[in-house]
């Protein structure tokens, strides 16, 4: 079927009358009803706030699907007792459903491998016109270049996802280790032909890829839309990625977001958008931003003010959150119900904004958590959030030794960190053993950043 066809691939399957068992039957699959054994019961009643959904939507220009802006990322998923919890995630699902809350975005990766059969038993309960799943193929790791299990990686997610028929696939985060790791990852291997001919099937309905890193293989993609006609590509994006993406270090092909939506943009191509908060750096400002947004609206969060100039652009399809905490998943419901574009002014003040945070010295961490586990127990997601906040709070970096509150505020910060991190994952645990640095999307020299950290515990 034409990718541009005003006809969807869900009534293409229809109307050729392949239904759920044998669509699953065709590749290889358990029938769905096979596979959702031991589901959780459906929703009984609909939740609050249904019947009432004020959400803001944009339309697939090659699907005509109707798209939440605002996307619900299933890779930070709450946990209780160590575990991911089914129950606030089936909650959390049934309530952002309600409230107009329509693309979930998994991957195999995710969750350290549960993301999607979390997603899968949470989206299952509910009738599946309803939702939007999004996955990966996340064949990193160099073993799973091998076409055989990247394509078993592929036909897991269906059984994972309890569906037959993915939404929106995606090559994952493709950049990564350049032109080099793209070819042996989905061009030599036959795999991007093989997801080609998955879309012309219909089993997958939009086909894309996420980036990070050398922008070389971004261009690559879109140079050679002719021969793929991509669907969509996700992208990371926020006021101050927008211009000071590239400042942050790491492939030496580094974009800024505006390159990256621009170029979409002219080849009118949607995008996604994942980091809108930076990994919630965005959310946590420091404090003398903080008085700027109330000076002009006093009751906006942070956080809304960076999803309101992500949603301000109007060629993002959805901006995704990973919204852990049922709060966090309600006041996110309410920026976008409906979405309030920033002014020019205001679009003028993040510009501004985001000049003053591009000096501050941070750890350019998302939290994504790719790089664990740590072999040797470093939280390092958690040592860089740490090391973070306490740059927006003016602890870091330290004044001169002869300062007279240099001892005050070491203390303070150490003080902090041994609140904060328990000991066996300090960064002073940290091995050099490398092992994390292909695993991060940003590219951070992750020993050396630890280096920095582990450093101030040690200063007299």
């Amino acid at each position: 079927m034409d990718n541009k066809n005003d006809l969807s691939r869900r009534e293409f399957l229809k109307r050729l009358g392949i239904g759920t068992f044998s669509a699953a039957a065709m590749i290889g699959l358990e029938p769905l009803s096979a596979m959702a054994k031991g589901a959780e019961e459906k929703p009984k009643t609909p939740a609050d706030g249904e019947g009432d959904i004020r959400m803001t939507y944009r339309v697939n220009r090659h699907s005509n699907d109707k798209v939440s802006l605002l996307g619900y990322g299933m890779m930070r998923l709450p946990q209780k007792n160590g575990k991911i919890d089914q129950e606030l995630v089936n909650r959390e699902v049934d309530y952002a459903i309600a409230h107009g809350i329509n693309y979930f975005d998994t991957a195999p990766m995710y969750a350290r491998g549960e993301s999607e059969i979390v997603t899968g038993i949470a989206l299952s309960r509910h009738p599946r016109e309803k939702y939007f799943i999004a996955t990966k193929m996340s064949n990193q790791g160099q073993q799973l270049w091998d076409f055989d299990r990247a394509k078993e990686m592929y036909l897991e997610s269906f059984k994972r996802l309890r569906v037959d028929y993915i939404d929106y696939y995606l090559l994952h985060s493709i950049g990564g280790g350049g032109m080099d790791t793209l070819r042996g990852r989905f061009l030599d291997n036959g795999l991007l032909e093989f997801l080609l001919n998955e879309r012309k099937a219909g089993r997958i309905r939009n086909l894309g890829f996420s980036y990070h890193g050398d922008v070389e293989a971004f261009d690559w993609l879109l140079d050679h839309n002719d021969d793929y006609q991509w669907d969509f590509v996700q992208i990371e994006l926020n006021y101050l990625d927008w211009r000071h993406a590239s400042t942050k270090g790491g492939w030496r092909h580094d974009a800024d977001a505006e390159y990256l939506y621009n170029k979409l943009e002219k080849l009118g191509i949607q995008a996604v958008v994942m980091e809108p908060l930076l990994g919630g750096r965005l959310a946590k400002v420091p404090e003398e931003i903080e008085n700027q947004f109330r000076a002009e609206r006093p009751d906006a969060t942070p956080a809304s003010w960076a999803f309101r100039w992500v949603g301000t652009l109007p060629n993002i399809l959805v901006a995704l959150s990973g919204m852990t905490t049922m709060e966090v998943l309600e006041e996110n419901v309410q920026t976008f119900s409906p979405l309030d574009p920033c002014t020019e002014k205001e679009k003028e003040m993040l510009s501004q904004i985001a000049d003053q945070m591009a000096g501050f010295p941070v750890v350019p961490c998302t939290a994504c958590s790719y790089c664990m586990p740590c072999p040797y127990g470093v939280d390092i997601p958690g040592n860089f959030g740490y090391y973070n906040n306490a740059v927006n709070e003016k602890l870091l970096p330290l004044p001169s030794k002869d300062s007279p509150d240099y001892a005050e505020r070491l203390q303070k910060y150490q003080q902090g960190y041994e609140q904060t991190l328990k000991t066996e994952n300090w960064a002073t645990k940290c091995m050099d053993c490398e092992e994390c640095l292909p695993k991060c999307p940003q590219q951070i020299r992750i020993p050396n950043q630890l280096a920095r950290v582990a450093e101030l515990l040690n200063k007299p």
